[in-house]
């Protein structure tokens, strides 16, 4: 398969590489122990010296934190603990002055309990204007059963019942999620007009995008029919999908025309239609199969959709090839570009998670009693397959730390954790909180430089080892984490792998290159080739000598006859 080059001046977003940072840990300005917007905006120059092209900022708005702010009480407002909207501006216009774009998350599934709107519906009568805003249903039977079935992701039923304002039982709202993020009915009009003046709000401010969470979940089948498994998003490997359906209550055909509605919103703030000035969508949408997937991302609705296939890849050549080319077809059926990503605050990290047992399903989470990732070969793993990713053409995206090669943290306290699937499921859903462990910037600082003094407790506590990670260890250090980042980022941008065309490769100057080797080469058309080789496999690979090292995500070996050789799990960008 050759995947051909795109446009030298593609859109920005086609190419670009996105830093998520989550803001409750990447830096607090105010010493509380819990990250804010300041402390993101102390720190853009940080990330505009790793070379990011924008960056993604997890949600902020104003929220009573039962999921760490995916439960929205007002979108058009900074919550206290991180900040104000002066704070917001001041960072938006700070990350512009550096260059660094910014896109801002987006939760249009459900909002908080103690949003607006939901307060006004539990204090009107069932069947009123303000209840058509949410799912509300009469219960079963008597009313004293839920409507139907359905489980929420986070554990227990999906559906809670109210009390009336003349204080007896009365009718149940649907949460996919927690119970305190009541889903919306996006087949109001209200709805969907409260959304689009919650895009211009922003866009008005500067923003440059928006990741939308689940995006595939807004619209649920009318009917609201039984569904004997439990509510997953794809990817959730403790239930598998059932013949490949996920249920009615996600991936709704009626969603699409949701999304039409919102690029005509973004696509009006650039009139001139500049593809450096394009506003995005990203979706979060966890489905099936790839084409699935791109349905999200024809030309008149979203820019990006993640490519979680590609982050459940195993660590194996084979299947790594198979996820990128199948990627790259999905994508160029619709004229999209694939995004490429390996951490979020979703998921275990991939410098642990590439240090568990090869194919064995994705942990939602490691706790202190679970088989333990192999630190050494799960960083030495993930260093190549970020070499590997960001050589493909595409946009990638990075998780705030995994610059700096941070595992999860895997013994957390059952008495710090926050995420509700793991209170839900009275411990037995681990939880992302492991994944979602403040920032370490200098090793010799209380909350290694976090900034929380030494008399508060950060929001999650920081394992010890995080202080050796830390950023002003790595800084300048030839070899490190952090370093290798940097070089790869320079070097992607200078020979603009991310609109350049891919081949495959099964030799080397002639020489057949050994099973369990993934290579490709990238280049645009008037532009040099960079040839890319990842050894997943036992053999070590001979490289051609006279050919450049542009960068490796590990040591090179020298064998018998004083050739270099590239052992496995290391990646190799030769010019």
């Amino acid at each position: 398969m050759t995947h051909p080059p795109s446009a030298h001046d593609a859109p920005w977003w086609r190419h670009a590489v996105i830093y998520q940072v989550y803001p409750r840990s990447f830096a607090d300005a105010t010493g509380d122990g819990v990250g804010d917007l300041p402390g993101i905006t102390s720190r853009l120059p940080y990330l505009a010296g790793l070379g990011v092209d924008a960056v993604w900022i997890s949600p902020f708005y104003r929220s009573p934190m039962a999921d760490a702010g995916y439960d929205v009480a007002d979108y058009r407002d900074v919550d206290p603990v991180f900040g104000t909207l002066e704070d917001a501006d001041a960072l938006l216009q700070r990350a512009h002055d550096l260059g660094i774009r910014v896109i801002v998350d987006l939760v249009p599934n459900h909002t908080s309990d103690e949003h607006a709107w939901f307060e006004q519906a539990l204090a009107a009568a069932p069947g009123s204007a303000e209840r058509e805003r949410y799912v509300f249903r009469d219960g079963r039977g008597d009313g004293s059963e839920p409507p139907n079935n359905w489980k929420s992701i986070f554990g227990g039923i999906a559906w809670t019942r109210v009390i009336e304002p003349d204080g007896t039982p009365g009718q149940w709202y649907l949460h996919l999620f927690d119970s305190k993020q009541p889903d919306l009915n996006w087949r109001n009009p209200e709805v969907v007009e409260e959304f689009h003046d919650i895009l211009r709000f922003w866009l008005d401010r500067g923003v440059d995008g928006f990741r939308v969470d689940v995006a595939h979940s807004l619209v649920k089948d009318a009917a609201l029919p039984d569904w004997e498994a439990r509510a997953v998003m794809a990817g959730a490997d403790d239930e598998p999908v059932v013949h490949g359906d996920l249920g009615p209550m996600w991936d709704q055909e009626e969603v699409h025309e949701i999304y039409r509605g919102w690029r005509e919103v973004l696509d009006s703030y650039n009139p001139e239609g500049d593809p450096q000035r394009d506003r995005i969508l990203c979706a979060e949408a966890w489905l099936p199969t790839q084409e699935r997937t791109m349905a999200y991302v024809r030309p008149d609705e979203m820019h990006q959709a993640f490519n979680f296939h590609y982050l459940q890849a195993p660590w194996r050549a084979a299947d790594q090839q198979r996820i990128v080319e199948t990627s790259l077809e999905a994508a160029e059926a619709v004229g999209a570009p694939t995004t490429w990503v390996l951490s979020n605050h979703d998921v275990v990290r991939h410098a642990s998670r590439l240090g568990l047992p090869v194919g064995q399903p994705r942990p939602n989470g490691i706790a202190a009693g679970d088989p333990q990732p192999n630190a050494v070969l799960g960083l030495r793993r993930a260093r190549a397959a970020t070499a590997m990713m960001l050589a493909l053409p595409g946009s990638a995206y990075l998780y705030n730390g995994e610059e700096l090669g941070l595992p999860d943290h895997t013994a957390l306290p059952a008495h710090v954790r926050a995420d509700p699937a793991f209170h839900r499921t009275q411990g037995e859903e681990t939880g992302r909180d492991g994944c979602r462990v403040p920032m370490p910037w200098v090793a010799g600082e209380p909350s290694f430089g976090f900034g929380a003094p030494d008399d508060v407790d950060t929001w999650l506590p920081q394992p010890l080892l995080y202080g050796s990670l830390s950023a002003d260890r790595q800084e300048g250090v030839a070899g490190s984490t952090l370093e290798l980042y940097r070089t790869l980022l320079r070097l992607r941008r200078e020979h603009d792998l991310g609109v350049g065309g891919l081949e495959w490769l099964t030799a080397l100057e002639g020489m057949p290159l050994p099973e369990g080797v993934v290579a490709f080469t990238n280049a645009r058309e008037d532009g040099p080739v960079v040839t890319v080789l990842t050894n997943f496999g036992e053999v070590p690979v001979v490289l051609p000598e006279g050919r450049e090292v542009l960068v490796a995500s590990g040591r090179l070996h020298r064998d018998g006859d004083g050739r270099r050789t590239l052992h496995q799990d290391c990646t190799v960008w030769l010019g």
